[in-house]
């Protein structure tokens, strides 16, 4: 698990260090931040998933600082960072990032209580490719050769060390503990417009946007009878009026699933496309918090047994449309899961929720504001 983001000249983050419990809430005024923090953390995942550079920042120059003064070669970027516990112990990652006059990685470092066991560095700004080092042990001390600069080195350590001395499997060890965890999260954006039509019968795994939440539900009330349960008790508090259950019209043959509110006997079903924008968002991210990577549109690491995996759900304006109810609900069931050591969550969230979420026990507000 990821217990401490770094940012450098990130936006309006300079020099930060975030620590990140089982729920850590981020507050602040419009433009402290928050979002940027969030930014990063899953830019960081998709570089652990094995994308490029681009693709995990594709509006790099947007987060470079506004007052960053360019280098004698006319470059400018940013730092970020992360430390993952886990059981080769903590594990840092730090990644410089060039944003101009091209993208690039210029430099990575993988270390372990102070050693460094994987460094990278921009040798030859003609090539596309960066100068690593890797301990190896032994007799050769350290193993060195190109990789792009355009992916996380880390990511590739797997296919490139063999394992044959200790200091390979130290460096392998830590590499798969960053790389596990960086792939273990998920970010939610549930978009209330795209949520209330029926949707196609699919494999019933809920997409970033939550578009296809009425297939999702169609699945977790045949096969997780005890986590469609409590997410039926949630929506009794999320959702306005009556609630007995949350049900599905799915007719055969492949036609839309529609899902509806149950309001009890004698009484007509509420169609999801009928419920306001808050009580949306509210289903959405409740389903996220009492499931896991087999029900989320993620691929989560096959190096390791789920039951050994952390799931971190990203939520940026977690409680946007939300009333203060709803809000307080989501984080009751945030601490429920997040308690059980396997669902961590990391959010942006309004003054009104941070002011409640200080209050309880177990939940982290970072005030960026102060």
């Amino acid at each position: 698990m990821i217990t401490e983001l770094r940012l450098s000249a990130f936006g309006t983050h300079r020099a930060a260090v975030f620590p990140v419990g089982p729920v850590t809430l981020f507050a602040g005024p419009s433009g402290s931040g928050k979002s940027q923090v969030l930014a990063a953390y899953e830019a960081l995942a998709a570089l652990g998933s094995g994308v490029t550079l681009d693709e995990a920042f594709p509006d790099a120059r947007a987060r470079i600082p506004d007052r960053a003064v360019p280098d004698a070669q006319r470059r400018r970027g940013f730092r970020l960072g992360c430390t993952v516990d886990g059981p080769a112990g903590p594990v840092r990652l730090d990644l410089a990032v060039q944003a101009e006059p091209c993208v690039r990685i210029v430099g990575e470092r993988l270390s372990q209580g102070g050693q460094i066991l994987l460094a990278t560095a921009l040798r030859d700004p003609g090539r596309r490719s960066v100068q690593a080092a890797w301990l190896t042990g032994g007799s050769v001390g350290v193993t060195r050769a190109p990789l792009p600069d355009d992916r996380l080195g880390t990511a590739l350590l797997p296919l490139r060390v063999a394992g044959s001395t200790a200091g390979q499997r130290q460096v392998l060890a830590a590499a798969e503990q960053v790389v596990v965890a960086l792939r273990s999260v998920f970010p939610c954006d549930p978009r209330p417009d795209g949520m209330r039509a029926p949707v196609p019968p699919g494999e019933g795994r809920l997409l970033r946007d939550c578009s296809n939440l009425a297939d999702v539900l169609r699945r977790t009330r045949h096969e997780c009878g005890t986590r469609h349960a409590l997410l039926t008790e949630a929506a009794r508090t999320g959702c306005a009026g009556t609630v007995a259950g949350l049900d599905v019209r799915a007719p055969e043959g492949g036609a839309p699933v529609t899902a509806v509110l149950d309001r009890g006997p004698g009484r007509p079903a509420t169609e999801l496309a009928r419920l306001g924008a808050g009580e949306l968002r509210f289903l959405a991210l409740a389903l996220v918090l009492l499931t896991g990577p087999g029900v989320l549109a993620m691929e989560p690491a096959a190096e390791l047994p789920s039951a050994r995996q952390v799931l971190t759900v990203l939520a940026d304006g977690f409680d946007r449309g939300l009333d203060r109810r709803q809000s307080a609900e989501l984080l009751r069931l945030a601490l429920l899961s997040c308690g059980r050591g396997h669902i961590r969550l990391a959010a942006a969230v309004g003054e009104a929720t941070a002011d409640t979420a200080r209050r309880l026990p177990g939940v982290a507000v970072v005030d960026l504001g102060a």
